[in-house]
This record gives structure tokens, C-alpha cells and sequence, in this order.
């Protein structure tokens, strides 16, 4: 199976990425042929004035898929602004997909009535689910793995291929299917979601110590004052890192130990750090060991190959319109 997904380059991964995607990625390379990559061009739908060094990012983002355990030679891993086959597509696909389908489009409607994007409801950010379709279908994937708050998405990316098949009167691309993944939620260290502007975040190139301060700041039951008081773990975020990150048996006993107060929150953070940390070491170190060059010439290599199946496909569609 062909699995096509892809990540927005607009900072540090942290421990929210890891377990919502870069987990599930891990396991699809096993068995599939898989293409993952760099969504520079989406960045700009929404950070087109941040100053963002997109080139850089690419490349960092890269070496942390890598350093996570991606491995170059079962995933192709390049920069979508590098074909510009996708572009293409997109602008065809822009020319026969109602507005109607995009101003329905729920994420777009949910973010688009938050303050800090009604500045930035600019097109790039109306049409960015055709962008998407086009990533995906260029390379007749079969499989995309997404969330369930994603199925909108991909809906509408089969719609779109069905309208242009209608159209043209001839089929040439595959409709793609969803892989519903559990994408756990994965909270700051503050409750809030997990972001980088929030600065709630544990990063996968965290220092042990950098894990451990904030692990401590970490939100944990209200009603419990004193060490020996039983407290409720549902309602702590370092008991959320535990269920992520420590094994079932840890979990099941830190759980008791809270609502027997018999462990205090300190000792309980101390063991969550430490179990995250077992985690995050060898990614910091793996990435610490690649340099720029490596992972350019990694890169350009995947654009290569990207580039061959993408040219090809787009010559079929211009057959067909012109």
C-alpha cells in the first residue's frame, strides 16, 4: 500500500507529535511504501508573515523524523515546494471545486471564528484542503493516515477527484482512504494544547534537565495539599505522561499510590521525567550526530524520486485537459 502524510515545517517537534504521529508513521514504514513530507507550502497559509526560514526548517524537520527513527531507506522523505507538480495540480483543482465546498469545511469554519486567524483569511487558507488533495492523489495514494477530526478532509479530496472524473470523463486518479489512526491528546504541562507559544511544551531534543523543570511546573490535582491527602490522578496532567509514556504496570501502580496517597507529587514527577527522558535521549543524541549535508543529500535524493512519479502523473492530467 502507498501511504502518503505530511508535516507543516514551523518549529521543534515536541512530545505531542511523537505520539500522535511520528508513533504511527514508525509502524506504517514496516509495511508499506511510504512518502512522507516536508508541507512548507502549507505553513504559508497560515505563517506567510511570521519570517519563517522555511529552507531550515525543512531541514531540521527532517533530522527529527530521522533522529525518531524514520528510516530513508523504507520512507521517502522530501519538501513538497520541491515538486512543483503539486502546485500545478492544485491550480487545476482550484479551477472546478466549488466555493460552497470549502466555506463547509468545518476546520476551516472553527478556525476561521478564532481572533488570531480572522486577520488571515486569505485564500491560501480557504483552498489549503486542495492543496491537500492534490499532495495526496499525485502519487495515486492508497492510504492516508489522519484522525477522526480529519475525515472532512479527505471526504472533500475524494469529491474533488470525483468532480474532475465526472468532468473529463475518464479516471486517473485513485480516490484515496482513510487510515483512522488514535491520535491521543497529548496535553501541556499547563493543561492547555500543547504549543510552542504557550512555551508548554517538552521538546524531542530536550535536555534530561530541560525535561525535569518542566515536568515539575506540571499541573496535578487542585485538591491535594498534603502528600498523605488520596488524590484523583483522571484530573492530573503528569498522570496523562504516565499513560503515554511509562508501561502499564508503572501506570497501575502510580495510579493507586496517588489515591492512597502513599507517593507524593514530587516523587511522581521525578519518575514521569525520567521515563520521558528514556524516550527522548535517543532521539536528542541521534540528531546531535547528523549534520545539514546528510540530510540534504537525503532530501534531494527523495525529491528525485517524488519528482519522477509526480511529472508523470501530471502529464496524464494534461493529456486529458489539453
Amino acid at each position: 500500500m502507498r501511504v502518503v502524510s505530511g508535516m507543516r515545517p514551523t518549529g521543534k517537534l515536541h512530545l505531542g507529535h511523537y505520539l500522535g504521529v511520528i508513533k504511527n508513521w514508525l509502524e506504517l514504514q514496516e509495511k508499506n511504501e511510504c512518502f512522507f513530507f516536508v508541507a512548507d507550502w502549507h505553513a504559508l497559509s497560515t505563517k506567510y508573515d511570521e519570517g519563517l526560514s522555511l529552507k531550515d526548517l525543512s531541514v531540521e524537520l527532517v533530522k527529527e523524523w530521522i533522529a525518531c527513527g524514520i528510516n530513508p531507506e523504507k520512507s521517502t522523505l522530501f519538501v513538497q515546494s520541491a515538486i512543483k507538480e503539486h502546485a500545478e495540480l492544485y491550480l487545476i483543482f482550484n479551477m472546478i471545486t466549488p466555493l460552497s465546498w470549502l466555506e463547509r469545511n468545518p476546520t476551516y469554519k472553527d478556525l476561521v471564528s478564532q481572533p488570531e486567524y480572522k486577520k488571515k483569511n486569505n485564500a491560501g487558507f480557504l483552498t489549503y484542503p486542495v492543496l491537500q488533495t492534490a499532495d495526496i492523489v499525485i502519487y495515486d495514494a492508497d492510504i492516508v493516515p489522519i484522525g477522526e477530526d480529519q475525515k472532512p478532509h479527505l471526504e472533500l479530496a475524494r469529491e474533488i477527484v470525483r468532480h474532475f472524473h465526472f468532468i473529463y470523463k475518464t479516471e486517473i486518479f485513485k480516490e484515496p482512504k482513510e487510515l483512522l489512526t488514535k491520535t491521543p491528546r497529548l496535553p501541556g504541562i499547563d493543561g492547555r494544547k500543547m504549543s510552542k507559544s504557550y512555551n508548554n511544551a517538552i521538546y524531542l531534543d530536550s535536555s534530561d534537565e530541560e525535561i525535569w523543570q518542566k515536568i515539575r511546573l506540571a499541573k496535578t490535582d487542585p485538591q491535594r495539599i498534603r502528600k498523605t491527602d488520596p488524590g484523583n490522578p483522571e484530573v492530573c496532567i503528569v498522570f496523562e505522561y504516565h499513560k503515554a509514556f511509562s508501561d502499564v504496570n508503572e501506570v497501575e501502580e502510580i495510579k493507586n499510590a496517588c489515591m492512597t496517597g502513599s507517593i507524593g507529587c514530587v516523587e511522581c514527577k521525578k519518575r514521569c521525567a525520567a521515563n520521558i527522558s528514556k524516550i527522548i535521549s535517543p532521539i536528542r543524541e541521534k540528531k546531535a550526530s547528523l549534520n545539514n549535508d546528510e540530510i540534504l543529500d537525503i532530501i534531494n535524493k527523495a525529491n528525485k524520486k517524488a519528482r519522477e512519479i509526480a511529472s508523470k502523473k501530471m502529464q496524464e492530467v494534461n493529456k486529458i485537459i489539453f
